[in-house]
């Protein structure tokens, strides 16, 4: 039933693309999430000033220190467009999304669910040189984190894994189209759907992207926001100023 709702789901998403429209209601379109040129629409959460700059068109994280940087308004039902490549060895980022974005006092990330962007320099994580990659490093990986439960589809753990690894390794764009509907993500890798979530406890908040201790590149970050659904006030993150 959650593949039949998911495939009808995409459908609907192309039809009212293309321009269909019914009964009156605006028509869904994809706009920029980032605009190339500046941090607007942009909150720095808790990094320094130079964590985050734009250069040539692609937004660069340091990775120093570790923290967010946090969409200036909540989204609740969306498709997510981002791409992004690491630059350094083992490089470790991502994003949250349905985000209270207020910081753990711990490790300094927000609450939500984390999509991981992860370089560990396994190329698409195959055996190399007769070694296997650990399996605690996957790329895609969908996991409730803060007090935000959400239930795995290919678990490992409480987190859900990719079924097939598709990442490009250091120096090479990655694209992850994300769709997130009524606590369901489905998350494509390079264009092919391999891992999801459902039933998280939270499911309207803020995007963040995470600096976590490596450079990482961001671009073509567009957004798509679909019609809300019936959202209780303890499944919202709180509004911030």
């Amino acid at each position: 039933m959650k593949r039949f709702a998911v495939v009808m789901l995409l459908g609907w998403i192309g039809m009212v693309a293309g321009g269909s429209q019914a009964g009156g209601l605006p028509v869904p379109e994809f706009r920029d999430l980032f605009n190339g040129k500046d941090l607007t629409g942009w909150i720095n959460v808790n990094t320094a000033e130079d964590t985050w700059r734009v250069k040539d068109g692609i937004l660069v994280c340091s990775g120093q220190p570790i923290g967010v940087m946090r969409s200036q308004k909540q989204y609740e039902n969306f498709v997510l467009h981002v791409e992004w490549m690491h630059t350094e060895p083992g490089g470790n980022s991502g994003m949250f999304v349905w985000s209270g974005a207020r910081p753990n006092p711990g490790n300094r990330l927000p609450d939500g669910v984390e999509v991981q962007m992860l370089e560990l320099e396994w190329p698409n994580l195959h055996k190399r040189d007769g070694v296997t990659p650990p399996l605690a490093y996957v790329h895609g990986e969908l996991f409730g984190v803060g007090g935000v439960k959400t239930i795995p589809n290919n678990p490992r753990g409480e987190r859900s894994m990719s079924v097939e690894n598709r990442c490009k390794g250091r120096g090479e764009w990655n694209t992850y189209d994300v769709v997130a509907v009524d606590g369901v993500i489905k998350l494509s890798v390079n264009g092919k759907f391999v891992n999801g979530i459902s039933g998280s406890t939270q499911k309207k908040g803020y995007i963040c992207l995470e600096s976590e201790g490596a450079e990482i590149h961001f671009r073509n970050i567009r957004i798509m926001e679909l019609p809300p659904g019936v959202t209780a006030p303890n499944q919202a993150a709180p509004e911030l100023d």
